[in-house]
């Protein structure tokens, strides 16, 4: 289900816990296993906790919790937009509003070209440097302005 390189990714999360205790490593098996197939199907998080030896449900309960786990499909890029108040009074609202203009998308949704999907995101531990968003989940994007997102989108091309 899994390529060997992300298993053996997974393995060097593994190493980190004791023996009885793998199922530890899940939530980075789940971030590996999207970066491998892109987003997070029933079959792979079943993959994932019988890897660890974990009941399925467990796995499913972690990758329902936490919003960086894809659940469908996403586009190539997906952009995580923090909306919580700190980022909103640093003009998160407009760059919201940008971002949909310039896609064509609201949150929640993906272009039609596969290209972008646009997500609201919640607190990102980084509220001085509001606004900001996540590109897939993995770059953090802070101090956005207006030029900043058009050149980000570019970049993302």
């Amino acid at each position: 289900m899994l390529s060997q390189e992300s298993l053996a990714l997974i393995d060097k999360e593994i190493a980190k816990y004791p023996p009885e205790h793998k199922q530890s490593a899940v939530m980075a098996a789940l971030r590996i296993a999207q970066t491998e197939k892109g987003w997070l199907a029933t079959e792979t998080i079943e993959f994932v906790a019988n890897y660890l030896g974990m009941p399925p449900i467990a796995a499913y309960e972690v990758a329902t919790f936490y919003n960086m786990y894809d659940l469908k499909p996403v586009g190539r890029n997906k952009v995580t937009l923090c909306t919580n108040l700190p980022c909103l009074l640093q003009g998160a609202d407009k760059i919201a509003e940008q971002l949909k203009a310039k896609l064509g998308v609201e949150f929640g949704e993906t272009t039609a070209d596969g290209r972008y999907t646009l997500v609201e995101g919640e607190c990102m531990g980084a509220c001085g440097d509001g606004p900001l968003c996540l590109h897939n989940n993995h770059k953090m994007h802070s101090h956005l302005t207006a030029e900043a997102v058009d050149k980000l989108l570019d970049d993302m091309k």
